[in-house]
């Protein structure tokens, strides 16, 4: 399996015991996962050591933030001309949360990335497929976390309806409260590598 030019965040890169986290990644099970959209790039391991680890024998992949440049060719290639329509996998970026609703911008349709957002809402009988009585928005979205969901309904005039009620949708990519990227840990949880602690969320099974 070679890895993909570019990566969308929550996106399999290969098998961890194949490949070394990067910048940029990290492991999720057995395998290596982007944490950011951007170009994917393989550092070759150098020459091994006697004594060193196996680890370090590994190729290494990493994924880099685009630059300015690069954002303006991948939103240039037709992205001006995709819209979000029914059963469109989408991301989003959440804005504002609400008791009954979070409101997202979708900055991805499919591959193509939006030269500019969409609004979008997930409402709360939307997030999860069961116990939706129990559902509180505000332990499954943060404000900035990005989404992964499919258009149900293309709403109204402003907003397009989004669900995440299946498992592979939900929160791909999240910061805690000290401003640490997380990685996920359950379906609902994900950990800040650096305090340990963790954050409840709804949380997107990796593909």
């Amino acid at each position: 399996m070679s890895s993909p030019a570019l990566s969308l965040p929550g996106q399999s890169l290969g098998p961890a015991d194949k490949y070394a986290p990067g910048p940029g990644t990290h492991i999720h099970g057995s395998g290596l996962y982007a944490s950011l959209l951007g170009p994917v790039s393989e550092t070759k391991p150098l020459k091994r050591a006697a004594n060193a680890s196996n680890n370090t024998n590994l190729p290494s992949l990493s994924v880099a933030r685009p630059s300015d440049s690069s954002k303006s060719s991948l939103a240039g290639a037709g992205a001006a001309n995709v819209l979000p329509e029914v059963d469109s996998v989408v991301l989003a970026r959440v804005t504002r949360l609400t008791p009954r609703q979070a409101t997202v911008e979708i900055l991805v349709v499919g591959e193509t990335v939006c030269r500019d957002g969409f609004q979008g809402i997930i409402r709360k009988d939307d997030i999860r497929a069961t116990e939706k009585d129990r559902v509180k928005v505000g332990e499954c979205f943060r404000v900035g976390d990005i989404v992964r969901g499919i258009v149900i309904s293309l709403g109204d005039q402003s907003n397009y309806y989004l669900s995440t009620a299946s498992n592979e949708y939900g929160v791909i990519m999240a910061k805690s409260e000290a401003e640490n990227q997380m990685y996920p840990i359950s379906w609902k949880e994900f950990r800040d590598p650096r305090t340990g602690l963790t954050e409840s969320r709804k949380v997107a099974k990796p593909f």
